[in-house]
């Protein structure tokens, strides 16, 4: 029999984030050498990378960096909350962030295929992140601002895992704490679009299709439908456009008005929240 200790298979576990008894058969097979036993992890693992295409990535970290007047920001996914936790996949998370930062694509598509430091592209790293952790892991989505100041803003919605919510907002000109602000705000009111001219028509149309069945269904006098149909689709407006909305810090003011006092305005804004 091999000849480990228990601690061994702990620190395993730890290092790889294989399951304990994976772990117990990489020791054996290794007969107890500790590096090998990782490299059996990684081999068997990127075998079963295929067999994990189709699970659930509902859990993981979003990560994010400003500097001057770049914002950076990653989702990275996994399928348990004990491997979002572990320090590897943090690591993970953290190393694509920086190489984000230096790439700085224009689409999810580019960033999986730039080569990192390593020589290995994005997608290859994060291949081998399947085999070693043992889950499927994906990065879901990425956001660069760049060229103007960026507010930043993340949440941790546990003490014991990484950030959950993620918000990078773009401001017309510096202020910082302003920037701080309405980053806050929207990770908690999770607007959609800046104002109510980036609202797509057909959202608008549909919202009023369902206005009006709503009004209808609750008998509403027709004489009213239209005033009532105007007004609710008026109220979805306002709900997702950002600067229409109640300010979080100052519900008597709106977003557009904090903005304003602080002689600035939003650009654009990006809201990641793991698994939505």
């Amino acid at each position: 029999m091999a000849a480990y200790t228990a601690q061994d298979v702990k620190n395993l576990r730890e290092a790889t984030a294989a399951g304990m008894l994976d772990c117990k058969k990489a020791l054996d097979e290794a007969e107890g050498d500790y590096n090998k036993a990782i490299d059996i992890i990684r081999v068997k693992g990127l075998k079963g990378v295929t067999k994990r295409e189709g699970r659930l990535t509902s859990n993981g970290a979003v990560v994010a960096k400003v500097e001057g007047n770049l914002g950076v920001m990653l989702e990275l996914n996994c399928e348990t909350d004990f491997v979002a936790k572990g320090e590897r996949f943090v690591a993970l998370a953290d190393e694509l962030l920086a190489h984000l930062q230096n790439a700085q694509s224009d689409s999810l598509e580019a960033f999986l295929s730039t080569s990192m430091s390593s020589g290995k592209s994005v997608q290859a790293t994060v291949d081998e992140a399947n085999a070693t952790l043992g889950e499927k892991i994906e990065v879901r989505r990425i956001a660069v601002l760049k060229d103007s100041p960026v507010g930043i803003y993340l949440h941790r919605t546990s003490p014991d895992l990484p950030p959950q919510v993620g918000v990078l907002v773009q401001l017309t000109k510096d202020a910082a704490e302003v920037g701080k602000d309405i980053a806050q705000h929207i990770a908690a009111f999770a607007p959609q679009f800046v104002n109510r001219e980036d609202v797509p028509a057909e959202l608008i149309e549909n919202e009023r299709r369902i206005a009006e069945e709503t009004a209808r269904e609750e008998g509403k006098p027709e004489a009213s439908l239209i005033k009532i149909i105007e007004g609710r689709v008026t109220g979805f407006v306002k709900e997702v456009s950002l600067i229409e909305q109640s300010f979080a810090k100052d519900a008597k003011k709106t977003v557009k008005q904090i903005l304003d006092e602080a002689g600035t305005a939003v650009k654009a804004f990006n809201r990641f929240r793991v698994g939505q």
